[in-house]
């Protein structure tokens, strides 16, 4: 897996999240809290899914195949849409049932101190995780706001984390007010509310990111700033006069198929032509390196059927 692709930040929520998984766990255990429980299963899963992001990095390596000749980069987008599903099923709806059992069959919370303390611990961890995120984010997301960066990144892994995390924290800020409102009263209830809100938020979170790698799972096309460098490469105002049309799609986060005809003067001998979509081919990759796969054909331009629409 590439830089770009997050490894770092992969790495430092997966170890996060396995210590607090193990003291949500010995919480609950000790406390008997419906929250508790909810989170360490919640961080449990964030776990596997972050296991998941690294297998489908390493998978996505292998060379290209006859049977698969553009390579595996996509292999990335099916393990973030896995992720989703894991978050949406063992993460929210585990958290609504226990929460909805908890309301209607409500217990004192024992131990107090248990929760409490594992879940100011947790709050300390994952803030280190979704710093570590946010600092790796930065550094390719330029002048794109967070919600742009989300929705517009070609490499899963990195919204994955960082949407995993903010709503880890969203949740351990949730268990604590649960909990707290539980001691404060003496009713067991508000720890259930608190676990249903936590599930609630899982599930928003996991719709989320199933709507975005769905998108690059269907293959989306290059940003638009690559699209206007690609457009720039291609044209010499020499052989190569314009663009009659383009196409381009994402093969993985770090590869990019380009798909031009290309407009070239009735005139011009193969040679000169071949010669032009070479350099073109040159340019295209300089400008944008992603851009591995490259097909321009050759054709005459014609502006009455460019004007009906024929191509």
């Amino acid at each position: 897996m590439s830089a770009s692709g997050g490894t770092r930040a992969i790495v430092a929520a997966l170890a996060a999240n396995l210590a607090i998984a193990v003291a949500k766990f010995v919480a609950f255990l000790f406390s008997g809290s419906s929250s508790m429980l909810a989170e360490s299963v919640h961080s449990l899963a964030d776990s596997g899914n972050q296991g998941l992001l690294l297998l489908g990095g390493k998978k996505a390596q292998r060379e290209a195949t006859p049977q698969h000749p553009f390579g595996y980069g996509r292999e990335r987008y099916i393990y973030a849409f896995l992720v989703s599903i894991v978050l949406f099923t063992v993460g929210g709806m585990f958290a609504i049932y226990e929460g909805i059992e908890k309301i209607n069959h409500p217990h004192a919370i024992e131990a107090w101190y248990w929760p409490v303390g594992v879940l100011v611990f947790a709050i300390i961890a994952e803030s280190f995780s979704f710093r570590t995120a946010i600092k790796e984010s930065n550094e390719v997301r330029g002048k794109q706001t967070w919600s742009q960066f989300i929705k517009r990144a070609k490499a899963p892994e990195l919204p994955v984390v960082l949407l995993e995390d903010l709503g880890a924290l969203i949740g351990l800020v949730l268990a604590l007010g649960g909990v707290g409102i539980a001691l404060a009263t003496g009713n067991g209830v508000w720890d259930g509310i608190g676990t249903l809100c936590i599930g609630i938020l899982l599930i928003v979170i996991a719709i989320v990111l199933a709507a975005e790698t769905k998108s690059l799972l269907l293959g989306e096309a290059a940003g638009v700033d690559e699209v206007e460098k690609i457009k720039a490469a291609i044209v010499d105002g020499d052989v190569v006069t314009r663009i009659i049309h383009m196409r381009t799609l994402h093969l993985g986060p770090e590869e990019l198929l380009v798909a031009a005809k290309i407009a070239v003067e009735h005139d011009d001998t193969a040679t000169e032509v071949a010669k032009a979509i070479n350099a073109a081919e040159a340019r295209i990759r300089e400008a944008v390196p992603i851009a591995r796969v490259i097909y321009l054909e050759p054709d005459i331009f014609d502006p009455a059927a460019a004007t009906t629409g024929d191509k």
